[in-house]
């Protein structure tokens, strides 16, 4: 009766003890850091701009991922360069990125500024990132289409193309706003 009545005890502390979950967060790049990284050789401005009802609506049909905040910040040149910067989520937490969009509406660049998951941080590397650049909101940006996933980062890859999809969408819309 006695070890049963430890065991029962055992059985209580074990299920009843949080459990200790790691989980990573890096951070790579400030906003500022990562604007001058992209366009280095530019002076930008920050501005906020408010998407309209018309505006969403376009952006979430061309790029087929919903807008979730309707005040968009971004950085623009007086050469007509611009930066967003977004975040998705990745398959636990939020990837924080940056896309650099030049004046003739091709991603000149992607960075990723924050990445908080255990695993799947290749989405990082240059090689990965660089299938984005010269892409316009005409091209599809489709995992396994014309973007290569990562084994491993399955989530962190396809989330993060779909949010550039949907950031060329926005500048599409956004391009001519002061």
């Amino acid at each position: 009766m006695r070890n049963r009545n430890l065991e029962l005890i055992m059985l209580g502390l074990t299920v009843t003890t949080p459990l200790s979950i790691t989980v990573k967060a890096e951070v790579y790049f400030s906003e500022d850091q990562v604007v001058k990284s992209i366009f280095p050789d530019e002076t930008f401005q920050s501005q906020w701009i408010e998407l309209t009802d018309a505006e969403v609506k376009s952006i979430e049909e061309k790029s087929g991922e919903r807008v979730r905040d309707r005040k968009v910040r971004v950085w623009k040149s007086s050469s007509g360069n611009i930066v967003f910067i977004d975040r998705v989520i990745g398959k636990h937490d939020y990837i924080t990125y940056a896309v650099g969009i030049n004046k003739t509406g091709k991603v000149a660049q992607i960075e990723v500024m924050e990445y908080r998951e255990t695993y799947g941080e290749d989405v990082r590397k240059p090689l990965w990132r660089q299938q984005f650049v010269g892409k316009t909101d005409s091209d599809p940006l489709k995992v396994n289409h014309d973007i290569k996933n990562i084994s491993g980062a399955t989530l962190s890859s396809t989330h993060l193309t779909a949010g550039v999809r949907r950031i060329l969408q926005t500048y599409e819309n956004v391009k001519t706003k002061s």
